[in-house]
């Protein structure tokens, strides 16, 4: 096995990577909807700084309360969208 190889992940690390990859899309589709250009690209930052920093942990409450806290944040995201519309 070679020194660079990475690690197999258990079924449910498995699960909770789809899951944050699918918030993840959906964070940024509802940011295309966003009209103003500056506030999208501010919002992109935003939603590519929390991943990122987020992304070491390997604990899986810790991760699911992060998935929770993505889809408040989406959620609030939508809500404001559909109220400046």
């Amino acid at each position: 096995m070679s020194q660079f190889a990475k690690p197999v992940l258990s079924l449910k690390h498995f699960i909770l990577k789809q899951e944050v990859k699918n918030l993840y899309r959906k964070i940024f589709r509802a940011i295309k909807q966003v009209p103003d250009p500056a506030h999208r690209q501010e919002l992109k930052e935003w939603a590519r700084r929390d991943f990122r920093s987020n992304a070491q942990h390997t604990d899986e409450i810790t991760i699911k309360m992060y998935i929770k806290y993505g889809e408040r944040c989406l959620k609030e995201l939508e809500t404001t969208i559909s109220l400046a519309k």
